[in-house]
């Protein structure tokens, strides 16, 4: 049996250098300089316009976090990070540390988190405020990070019959929830909701995706606006975590009455096990909600089922998505029966 030692404490209390060096190889271009061949410091140097000890040292320490691989005198990306960290690549997610590690986040999380813990939930000004300019960032940045998630909900929603004509996306975000399902349903009007700097990104996306004459807006908040009625699908991406069960349920009845007869609600979620430790980054996840919102929590499968029976669902059933950490939540319409007489 091995001696008790302090890495983990030692690792953990130092994971902000990661966080700086990854941060320093998106900014270089590191990655994608390296490319599928193994190349020397000195190549990679030239490439990047960086000193040759800065990319020394760099490398090395990348190299021991798991990035790339030092072969003698070269270097060679992984499979992973060929994958989602050269440019080049179709799937290269690397913009995403704009968002996730851009100075308004590492502060909220790093200036004084004794404060959100001892107050449970964020203290002052949080990432709520309509006007936060992490929220462009974030529409913005985290596209490629969400395609496979967006990509996997829109197939699900294609392959029922009928496919729904009116979707509302609520917290559009980006967009790509909606204008994703609006690709694979030609038919599909999507109406997107959400403050409207965020609302330019969404039309811009919209407009690549060849959907805007399809693509319609309401700014505002969800819990404010008219939302309109007879959507067939509703989506809540990402959303309801940012607030307290009781808020939950108030949009859900909202939602609700937002729907035609046969409409039905989606959210994706990061749902943890109900003994809240597991799977790691939904489990971790109820921490995010925790430095960010005043009253946010990552939820479970049981909790969201409560919320679903007292909005007047039937209930709510959660699914794990393919390849990725969060769940699809299917909000269940109670059975409408008739009798006659």
């Amino acid at each position: 049996m091995s001696e008790p030692t302090p890495d983990l404490f030692v690792d953990t209390v130092f994971a902000y250098q990661k966080t700086a060096a990854i941060k320093a190889a998106i900014g270089l271009d590191l990655f994608t300089a390296i490319g599928t061949d193994a190349k020397t410091i000195e190549a990679i140097a030239k490439e990047t316009g960086a000193a040759p000890k800065g990319i020394r040292i760099l490398c090395d320490y990348l190299t021991v976090q798991g990035f790339l691989k030092k072969l003698g005198d070269h270097y060679e990306a992984t499979a992973a990070t060929q994958i989602f960290l050269d440019a080049k690549s179709p799937a290269y997610m690397g913009g995403v540390v704009e968002f996730m590690a851009s100075p308004e986040m590492m502060r909220s999380f790093l200036e004084d988190p004794t404060s959100y813990v001892r107050n449970g939930g964020a203290v002052g000004s949080s990432t709520l405020d309509p006007n936060h300019p992490s929220w462009v960032t974030f529409a913005r940045a985290m596209v490629p990070f969400m395609a496979p998630v967006t990509q996997s909900v829109a197939e699900q929603v294609a392959s029922w019959s009928p496919p729904p004509r009116k979707v509302l996306d609520i917290a559009a975000g980006h967009g790509m929830f909606g204008i994703t399902v609006g690709k694979v349903i030609p038919q599909a009007e999507i109406v997107a909701v959400d403050w409207e700097p965020v609302l330019t990104v969404a039309k811009e996306n919209a407009e690549k995706a060849g959907i805007d004459n399809r693509y319609r807006t309401i700014a505002g908040s969800a819990f404010e606006v008219n939302l309109g009625s007879d959507y067939d699908l509703v989506l809540l991406p990402n959303f309801l975590h940012h607030f307290d069960k009781e808020t939950c349920v108030e949009l859900l009845k909202k939602v609700k009455q937002s729907l035609s007869a046969t409409g039905k609600v989606l959210a994706v979620e990061f749902v943890p096990n109900e003994d809240r430790i597991s799977p790691y980054m939904p489990a971790c996840f109820a921490f995010v909600m925790l430095a960010h919102t005043p009253s946010g929590d990552a939820y479970t499968g049981a909790e969201l089922d409560a919320m679903a029976v007292a909005a007047g669902f039937r209930g709510a059933t959660t699914v794990p998505l393919a390849s990725s950490p969060e769940s699809l939540v299917s909000f269940e319409r109670k059975v409408q029966y008739r009798l006659y007489g």
